[in-house]
């Protein structure tokens, strides 16, 4: 008996050995596909919803959309490329791939963040695929939803480059200033996106020019596009900003619009407006007025004041007529004059008139501020007429010249300059004096601190300066230092000459 249950168990143990193995076999290759093993990969890993609800997307937005999967094999897989293949309504990419942090374990899942953005109204789908190191190789996902307009977005295709504003309106411009508008250009993808060109379509007369350093953005970045118009023509100005960019839709337009309505020209005041960073030169009278009843040499001393907010020099100050009898003092205001911001200068005009009647005349001021030149009128009316024999003539020596030249050295050209001004100054002091009486010996010299009595010779103090006298036969020599001022006897002025022209028809000046 317990021989036959022993040889009984043999006999099934060889039994075991002989077909087991192949029956196991045979029953895992009727099981389901995925759990089969091949090489020791497994088919399994599959989407956890192969069709994904991407939802609603505004124009112009971006939203993210998740795609989980699952490895529903017995062994790690490991994930590979993705491809993305959207509707052309949309656009995608890839912006989290947690799959691929490593090889993922059975039963395990992982998720993948697709970033889609709407580019136009409608309904949009997008096919997944994505490599694996399983049996099957590859796995999909479709994902799909809609793409609709806000409530300020129109129905057209938006752009990889964001241009804020979409439209630049410079209004109605009536001066002849420039403006300058700025456009924001922003890259509203997740990649790099390079900026080639940027040029404005519009017409000569239109004014517009571009300006910007804008060359590569990256996501998220913007950059700055200065646009200049400066109109030629009046009315309407229209033009395009165009924008060359190396994203999918190759560029993006901006309009530009404007109006050009100049105002009717006006006469200039005689002050302009304050400019910030200039000088700006102002007078303390608008007009230099001598009145209605001048009968002999009359002055008059107005301040220039640099009412800027920076130095200004004065360049040169003449009077526009030349034989009316005007004259600038060289003391105070001259050329070469530095004023610093709200400093002054006292500018001396003197009237001999040459003739009876009004004077119509101005005096130009050039300098380096604002406008450059300040133009003060000069006015008046004369009842008498200053005789020109009383005028104060300037004595100067023969400038030095080098031996072979025509020309001055250029320190005697700059000592003579010198010495200009400094005889100048000095004639000025004796403005307004005539000589009533004269001899070789001793004359009478009248002005407006009354009758002084020179003797040849001897010195005087007039004008506040001390001269040294000389009497000649024509008039009087003053000097001081190197200035030598003749002041000329007018023989009109002796009675002695009046009662010999009239009796023989000859002059004689008086000796004692």
């Amino acid at each position: 008996m317990y021989f036959r249950v022993l040889k009984f168990l043999l006999l099934l143990v060889a039994t075991f050995l002989l077909f087991g193995a192949g029956d196991l076999q045979a029953q895992y290759g009727f099981d389901a596909p995925g759990i089969a093993t091949s090489g020791g990969g497994a088919v399994g890993i599959a989407p956890v919803d192969p069709d994904v609800d991407g939802g609603i997307i505004p124009i112009g937005g971006t939203s993210q959309v998740v795609v989980l999967f699952r490895n529903e094999g017995a062994q790690p897989v490991e994930t590979g490329k993705i491809n993305l293949y959207p509707s052309s309504n949309a656009s995608a990419e890839v912006s989290l791939n947690q799959c691929a942090e490593g090889p993922l374990a059975s039963g395990a899942e992982c998720a993948i963040a697709i970033s889609v953005k709407g580019l136009r109204t409608g309904a949009w789908r997008l096919e997944m695929l994505m490599l694996h190191s399983g049996r099957s190789r590859l796995v999909t996902a479709t994902l799909s939803g809609s793409v609709e307009a806000g409530e300020d977005s129109s129905n057209s295709l938006t752009n990889d480059i964001e241009a804020l504003p979409n439209e630049v309106e410079f209004g109605s411009l009536s001066t002849s200033q420039a403006l300058v508008e700025s456009v924001v250009l922003r890259n509203v993808t997740s990649k790099p996106i390079r900026i080639s060109d940027l040029v404005v379509r519009s017409s000569t007369q239109s004014g517009y020019s571009v300006e910007s350093e804008c060359d590569e953005l990256q996501s998220g970045q913007a950059c700055v596009v200065s646009v200049k118009w400066s109109p030629n023509q009046s009315g309407p100005a229209t033009g395009v900003l165009i924008v060359n960019h190396s994203g999918p839709s190759g560029l993006v337009s901006v309009n530009l619009n404007g109006v050009y309505q100049p105002d009717a020209a006006v006469a200039a005041d005689i002050f302009p407006s304050a400019v910030p960073g200039r000088g700006l030169l102002v007078s303390s009278q608008n007009e230099v007025e001598f009145g209605d009843a001048v009968a002999s040499a009359s002055t008059i001393t107005v301040s220039l004041v640099n009412t800027g907010d920076t130095a200004l020099t004065l360049n040169e100050i003449k009077v526009s007529g030349s034989d009316n009898g005007l004259s600038i003092a060289g003391k105070g205001c001259a050329a070469g004059v530095v004023l610093e911001p709200v400093s002054a200068c006292p500018l001396t005009i003197t009237w001999s008139p040459t003739r009876l009647g009004e004077v119509l005349d101005d005096v130009q001021v050039l300098h380096d501020g604002v406008r450059g030149i300040l133009v003060l009128p000069v006015r008046g009316k004369a009842e008498g007429v200053v005789s020109q024999d009383q005028k104060a003539i300037i004595l100067q020596d023969e400038p030095t010249r080098v031996i072979g030249s025509d020309d001055p050295t250029s320190e005697a050209r700059s000592g003579r300059s010198s010495k200009a001004a400094s005889a100048q100054n000095a004639a000025g002091a004796l403005d307004g004096l005539k000589i009533t009486s004269f001899s070789l010996k001793r004359a009478i010299v009248n002005g407006p601190g009354g009758s002084r009595l020179i003797f040849n010779g001897e010195p005087v103090m007039l004008g506040g300066i001390m001269w040294d006298v000389k009497i000649q036969r024509d008039g009087i020599e003053f000097s001081n230092g190197s200035n030598r001022i003749l002041l000329l006897f007018d023989r009109s002025l002796s009675s002695l000459n009046r009662a010999t022209t009239q009796t023989s028809g000859s002059s004689a000046v008086v000796e004692n």
